[in-house]
């Protein structure tokens, strides 16, 4: 059995999807409707650059889904060779995208509109993030409660056994540095993000969603998509509604999904348009295959692998 996963915000760089439009007719229409929907050149400044302007949350969201879903559309794998989807974060609107649940413009829409929301609705300096690493999600859990003082500080990120990422309040991110390091975690670090996101801070973002998604046409997806929320499989589209406004708020319970999909007997990970989700994966279930496609040889490879 075989997932397609998709990456999340941080996999961004400049020059992403330019050698896909360069040697494919498929995936220049794919980065034409994308333009067309949003209004605006995200393609050449995908192509292009500026990286600080790539790296605004409201342009890497929509520009990381364009390249993940035109590296599929590129490759020309049917998704009748996967028995699941699903992604980071963000991700998972690629995975909803690639599964037929929304078309590439709706995507698109949402994206920008989530990445603004997300940037807006803490104030620049109020929120931050850190990865503890080496610590579980259960001791995560605990630095979280202990560095909240009154202020919020939760996890965020379940990754992988040893990758969890907390957000909220600055400084009470910044006090369970200290606290993750007394409990033994390896390395804590704050992340070069611009918002504390899958934390509670972020509701103003959900409440956005919320309205957006209830006007958005979304079908039944054509394959299981295993969610944030739940790490559990979504079909139905209401479902899939309600969970996407939680996403936003919520944990990204990575590990947990990983592990659903490998203990219903997924063997092949396969992540398009980055190389962030593979790493976890081998973490999470050492015994599967992982492939990590970006390059026109790495469609090539895997074409004649599947």
């Amino acid at each position: 059995m075989r997932a397609f996963i998709f990456p999340g915000q941080g996999s961004q760089s400049v020059g992403m999807g330019k050698a896909l439009a360069d040697a494919s007719t498929v995936a220049r229409a794919l980065f034409e409707e994308v333009d067309d929907a949003l209004g605006q050149h995200l393609t050449r400044l995908m192509a292009e650059g500026p990286q600080e302007e790539l790296t605004l949350t409201e342009n890497a969201q929509p520009a990381i889904m364009a390249n993940a879903v035109a590296t599929l559309r590129v490759s020309g794998i049917s998704l009748d060779k996967a028995d699941f989807v699903a992604g980071h974060s963000l991700g998972e609107y690629s995975a909803l995208c690639v599964a037929e649940a929304f078309d590439v413009a709706t995507t698109a829409r949402l994206l920008k509109l989530r990445g603004r929301a997300m940037q807006v609705a803490v104030p620049v300096g109020e929120g931050a993030m850190a990865a503890l690493l080496g610590l579980g999600l259960e001791a995560a859990q605990q630095v979280a409660a202990e560095a909240a003082q009154g202020e919020v500080c939760t996890v965020a990120n379940d990754n992988d056994p040893g990758q969890v990422v907390v957000s909220g309040h600055k400084a009470a991110v910044e006090r369970s540095l200290e606290i993750a390091k007394a409990k033994g975690a390896k390395r804590a670090l704050l992340l070069p993000v611009s918002a504390p996101f899958h934390c509670p801070l972020m509701q103003p973002a959900a409440d956005a969603m919320a309205e957006a998604l209830a006007h958005a046409g979304l079908r039944a997806p054509a394959l299981p998509v295993y969610v944030n929320v739940t790490a559990a499989p979504a079909n139905d589209p209401a479902d899939i509604r309600r969970l996407l406004v939680e996403q936003v708020t919520g944990m990204v319970r990575w590990r947990e999904s990983v592990g659903a999909m490998a203990e219903a007997g997924v063997t092949h990970f396969v992540e398009f348009g980055g190389k962030v989700l593979s790493p976890m994966v081998k973490r999470i279930a050492p015994d599967v295959k992982t492939t990590s496609v970006i390059s026109m040889d790495d469609i090539d490879t895997l074409v004649k692998e599947i």
